[in-house]
């Protein structure tokens, strides 16, 4: 009999998030330079290359498994039939934005493994394109860059070991997993016991709590502070996207990074509320603070390539009222200085406490979370690459991550690494924010503005 392996109530939460409309892909675009010493590869190439190196991301050959009744999480499974054509595609078009929307304008079917690779051969520049989605059930951000690097090497000469002949495991049967359910709920109970009893026996523990009490409070006051739904940010989402992209030297962000003491992040996030700002007053309406959901990656060193959402949540109030750059990043930077001395982690325990529950209040619980009176936006930053990396002899030169949307909410920015270039990517409702491009080009003057006074 196999083993099935059942989803956390974090990675089960993304699936009860996902409609027609709001598609919880984790998603990337990736630009590489073909080899100058050789033959550029061919579609068929890149797809072989892909496909021995499976061996190395396991979960990218399962599927989802319906737990029986619904009366748990699903669980994943091999998948039988595991087809790679089914996954690995030619793009819809040679023109890269074109085919990033075609592709992420669609659910990922279900009774599948939940990822896909779009490959445009050559775009009018002469480069190759890259497309990646993943299920956010499946991988979060980081391990979403982890997984794509699974299908690159340091040098342009590395080669890929073949598959070592891959058999699928059978599902255990409905009655042995009706009977690990059962169990599961039994224990959960247990399981809160025994972390009040492990603080309760812990004497560093429990002193640690007076001293730990007033930032653990603020960060549940700004976990739980309500967001005002600004437009053209929080509405009803179309299946339709847009996307927008925009490229930096790293040492522009390092720079003002430096100048002001604060963190590259901090810069980040500076960088975006200006653009928010700016799109507030282009739709008319005021420049108001934005209350901004930012992912936090809790994935210890010995779990870089495990699958799954390793991640927590901070909220930042974004300061899209004041005028002022500089400002701004310092406002910002006291936000995450606090933020970071308290504990991320509240949105997940609500999570783990929710498990327990039928599985309707827990889908409750999980869209009351991703609701604009939440937060307003998401705003990540993926650490990419620091030194070259190849896919079949093609140097990797751009990546662009794509940060999934949440029903009402219709923009997300996400920001990169690749060496020395900071690549930031806008994903953005394709009927309530069409005008993603000119968020780009606010987010451009914005991070020179952050630049300019950081030289005088």
């Amino acid at each position: 009999m196999g083993t099935a392996t059942r989803l956390s109530p974090l990675d089960d939460s993304f699936l009860g998030l996902e409609s027609p409309s709001a598609h919880m892909h984790v998603g990337w675009t990736a630009l590489f330079e073909p080899p100058a010493d050789r033959p550029r590869p061919r579609f068929e190439d890149l797809r072989r290359h892909i496909s021995m190196r499976l061996h190395r991301a396991p979960r990218y050959r399962q599927k989802i498994s319906p737990a029986p009744l619904d009366m748990d999480a699903p669980s994943w499974i091999d998948d039988p039939s595991f087809d790679i054509s089914r996954h690995v595609r030619r793009a819809a078009s040679d023109d890269l934005d074109q085919a990033v929307e075609h592709c992420m304008s669609r659910q990922l079917s279900r009774r599948h493994p939940l990822w896909e690779v779009r490959i445009a051969e050559q775009l009018g520049d002469g480069r190759i394109g890259v497309i990646g989605k993943a299920h956010h059930c499946m991988v979060d951000g980081v391990a979403a860059v982890e997984l794509a690097s699974l299908l690159l090497d340091p040098t342009p000469d590395a080669g890929a070991r073949e598959e070592d002949g891959w058999l699928a495991e059978p599902a255990p049967g409905p009655l042995a997993r009706v009977a690990v359910g059962l169990s599961e709920k039994a224990m959960s109970p247990v399981r809160v016991a025994r972390g009040a009893a492990g603080l309760l026996l812990s004497p560093r523990r429990l002193l640690s709590v007076p001293r730990d009490a007033p930032a653990a409070l603020g960060a549940a006051g700004r976990t739980l502070r309500p967001a005002t739904p600004v437009e053209p940010l929080n509405q009803p989402l179309s299946a339709q996207r847009r996307v927008a992209r925009v490229e930096r030297p790293l040492r522009d962000l390092k720079q003002v990074k430096a100048s002001f003491g604060t963190k590259l992040n901090d810069v980040y996030l500076a960088a975006s509320a200006g653009a928010l700002r700016q799109l507030l007053i282009e739709h008319g309406r005021s420049a108001v603070p934005l209350k901004t959901m930012v992912p936090v990656s809790v994935r210890g060193e010995d779990e870089v390539e495990g699958f799954g959402n390793r991640i927590s949540f901070m909220f930042i109030e974004l300061p899209c009222q004041e005028p002022d750059p500089e400002r701004r990043l310092r406002r910002i930077h006291m936000e995450t200085t606090d933020a970071k001395g308290g504990d991320p982690g509240l949105s997940e325990a609500t999570l783990k406490l929710a498990a327990s529950a039928p599985r309707g209040v827990q889908r409750l619980v999980s869209r009351a979370m991703a609701s604009p009176r939440m937060f307003n936006l998401v705003v990540s930053n993926i650490p990419g690459p620091s030194e070259p990396m190849y896919m079949a002899g093609c140097e990797l030169k751009e990546a662009y991550p794509v940060v999934p949307l949440a029903q009402g909410h219709t923009l997300s920015i996400g920001m990169t690494t690749v060496r020395d270039r900071a690549c930031f990517g806008l994903y953005a409702d394709g009927e309530g924010l069409a005008d993603v491009g000119k968020v780009a080009a606010a987010l451009e003057r914005s991070t020179d503005e952050l630049v300019e006074v950081s030289r005088r």
